[in-house]
This record gives structure tokens, sequence and C-alpha cells, in this order.
């Protein structure tokens, strides 16, 4: 897992979040209210016992607050970076009905795991017994991570199956730089590999090794595969060099860290990734970058905060507006109108007669959402799929198959990443009292 980031990078992308300096964490540690029924544990998936290290951080006791955040969500660090907390815990703070700011809990969270990182990142999550079966998690993403370190707290031994050679999903490769390094995410890899966790990486399952063979010599196992690549946009001319889907673009700067950026970029879609896409291109030197998308900006699939973000850095954005084509220097599209509802509850895009216009622009990146992992999928021998996700027991993440287990995006659609956290989690309690029941 060797890994050292380029410095030209690094200081391209300084963190939208800096962390708070040691007075900072303390003032706003003392100004929770350390709430009995706590509204912000209650929003987190994951259920971090927020008032209790925040009291911790408070008194001085920084590991122990990181080892109450560790033990209810794994990769407690990265996601004190990445959660939407505006929607999440900081959303449900009481500091809100009293027309006050809310505690900045991911800050605070940050702090207590950054000081555990920065002083030995050691963990003594050891069973009373090792047992003899042994679960296989296909994917090092979150939700696989999660499960393996629940696992191995009952003494199960796990493997964990990655095809691509850096571990951690898209922690590690989709998450913009300025929000969570890889670096930042491979030291969570590596405490989860301190429990005892085996990896093997450059292992395509079917291919590399076959599934009966996984099955052969595991008990158990999770699907913790994630999504697929981005979709077409099937438009005319997209077969077009210019044209980088937003994921790979990212992980191309963050992890190859080689990348080549266009004077003008367009950026199709409207979500988190497209943002994260955009902000990234300018900070790597586009002069101009404009976000297409076809609704309004009240439609915008992206949260609020994301999007206020992206317009001080300097992102422009053209709503209701559809591309039809791939031009030799740019996008034709037209203008939309949004009409009646569809069955889904949005308004529907209509095309404006005669508004056909064109963007120029030397670099298109689609941001329109990833693919299923369809075909391999199939492969899992009964395990049933709806709308190309993986059905499950939403309190233990078991599928129709009992001997395999799920979670994360291949389960939920798409979610964040302490929705596969929790839902890896939830897997792996399960799975140990799974095993326990058929091996004792």
């Amino acid at each position: 897992m060797s890994y050292q980031p380029r410095a030209d990078i690094a200081e391209r992308f300084a963190e939208i979040h800096p962390a708070l300096g040691p007075d900072a964490a303390l003032a706003e540690a003392n100004r929770c209210l350390y709430c009995f029924d706590a509204p912000c544990t209650a929003a987190c998936p994951t259920h971090i016992d927020v008032p209790r290290f925040i009291k911790k951080i408070a008194s001085g006791n920084l590991r122990g607050s990181a080892l109450g955040i560790l033990e209810a969500n794994i990769l407690g660090a990265s996601c004190s970076r990445v959660c939407p907390v505006d929607v999440l815990c900081e959303g449900a703070c009481v500091m809100h009905r009293y027309n006050k700011q809310p505690i900045e809990i991911a800050l605070l969270q940050r702090h207590a795991m950054d000081h555990f990182y920065e002083h030995g990142a050691k963990l003594a999550i050891a069973a009373a017994t090792e047992r003899t079966a042994r679960v296989a998690c296909i994917g090092a993403g979150p939700a696989s991570l999660a499960c393996a370190a629940e696992l191995r707290k009952y003494g199960y031994g796990v493997t964990i199956f990655e095809t691509r050679p850096l571990p951690g999903g898209l922690n590690t490769y989709g998450v913009a730089e300025y929000k969570l390094r890889a670096s930042d995410s491979l030291r969570e890899v590596d405490l989860v590999k301190s429990l005892g966790v085996e990896f093997r990486f450059g292992v395509r399952v079917g291919e590399t090794i076959a599934l009966n063979e996984i099955e052969r010599n595991h008990a158990a196992i999770f699907v913790g595969i994630g999504l697929g690549p981005g979709g077409s946009l099937g438009l005319p001319g997209e077969k077009s060099n210019r044209i980088v889907d937003a994921l790979k673009f990212i992980a191309d700067y963050k992890t190859a860290q080689t990348f080549s950026i266009g004077r003008k970029v367009a950026v199709i879609g409207g979500g988190n990734t497209a943002i994260d896409a955009a902000n990234a291109a300018l900070r790597l030197g586009a002069e101009e970058v404009y976000m297409i998308y076809r609704r309004s900006e009240r439609e915008m699939p992206a949260f609020q905060f994301e999007y206020e973000n992206a317009k001080l850095e300097g992102v422009r954005f053209r709503f209701q507006t559809q591309p039809v084509a791939v031009l030799p220097n740019g996008i034709e599209c037209f203008r939309i109108e949004l009409g009646a509802p569809d069955a889904s509850g949005r308004r529907k895009p209509e095309p404006v007669a005669g508004s056909n216009f064109q963007i120029e622009c030397d670099m298109i990146i689609p941001a329109i959402g990833q693919s299923r992992f369809l075909q391999f999928l199939a492969e899992f021998r009964g395990v049933n799929l709806l709308d190309g996700s993986v059905i499950v027991n939403p309190e233990t993440g078991q599928t129709s198959n009992p001997r395999y287990f799920a979670g994360g995006d291949c389960v939920n659609g798409g979610r964040e990443v302490v929705d596969a956290v929790a839902e890896g989690k939830r897997a792996g309690l399960a799975l140990a009292q799974w095993l326990e029941s058929q091996h004792g």
C-alpha cells in the first residue's frame, strides 16, 4: 500500500475545512450541552456517542475520545471529513433551537481522530478466542472494512479481496482531495489491517480466483463491491478522447497523480461528484469550468453546502440545459423548461424548440451516475437483485443466500460513506451471530 502524494497536488488541494487547533477545539467542546437524549447521536447512521466523545475532549482525554468514536465507526477519521454533517449530526444539534450555531461536531471528531493517528494509532480489539471459520469480503471499500473490523472483535478470520492496487474504495479513489486525502484513507486501512485482517490486491474474483474456490475456503462471504463505471452520455461524438468520466478524473489526479486539464471544462451532472470534479478542474488549472444540469438549481441532487462552495470556487452553472451532441470544439445544448411532475414527483424536463446553442470547451467530464456490476452479481448463486441492487435484510445485511451478506453502494444504490460503514458494521455483527449458530 505504498503511496506518496505529490507536493504540487497537495498545494493545489488545501482542505476546505481546516483542522481546529487545541485551544479552539477545547473552547468548542465546552460549548456542547452534552444532551442526555443526544439527537446528534440518533442522526448519525453509525450512532457515535457524540456527547461522550466531546466531553472527553473537554477533559483533555483525546485518546479516550477517539476510542469512543472508533467503537462505533472504524472509519471515524474519514467520516469526520466527508460526512454531510449539515443534514446529519450537526443538522440535529439542539443549538438550532436557540438560534445559535450548531456544535462543530465533525471538526471535533477530526481533532480526536487526528490525535489518535499522530500518537501511535493502536487498537486493542482482540477476541478471547480465535475462531476457525473465515469470511471473505469482496471489495475493499468502507462497507467491507467496517464488516471486517466488526468480525475481528469476535475472533473470525477475514480476507478482503480487491481488484485495485490500493484499498479504501471511493475514500481512496473517488472523494475529492480537498475533502479526504488518499493518505488519510490508507491510514485507516492500516488500522483495520492491524486487527488481523488479510488483504489480497489485484484479485479479480471470477478471473484471478474462482468464486467457487472462495466459497470452498470461507464459511461466508460479504459483498461490498460498490458501483461500476460511470454511465454513457448517449450523445453523438461521445467517443471523443476529450471526454473523461468524473470518477476516473478524480482517481487519476488523486492516486495515479497524473492529469491533463483543459483550458475550458464542461462537467455534466448535478450531484456531489460533479461538484467535486468541477472544483478539482479549477484547482488543477482550468481557466473556466461550467456545470451543465438539465433541471433547476432547486432540484440539484448535490447538497446545498456543496453547491455554495462550488460557487465560491468559481464554477459557472448552466441550469435547465441539456447536452445533445459533442462537437469538435465543445458541446451543443438546448434550453429546458420544466413541465408537470413525472412518476417520481420531479418536474419533467422538456426541450425548448429552437433554443440550441453551443458551449465552447476542450474537456468534458460526465458525472451522471454509476453503472451496476450486473454480470458479476449474477454469479453469486441464490443472491436476488432488484433494479441492479442486492436485496438484503436491512437489519442484518443477509441476502437470499444465507452464506452471503452485503452492504454499501451495491445495496443502497450509492449513498454516503457513513451509510456504507453502518451497513458493513451491522452485517459484521449479524455474520458473527450467524457463524456462531452454524459452526459454534
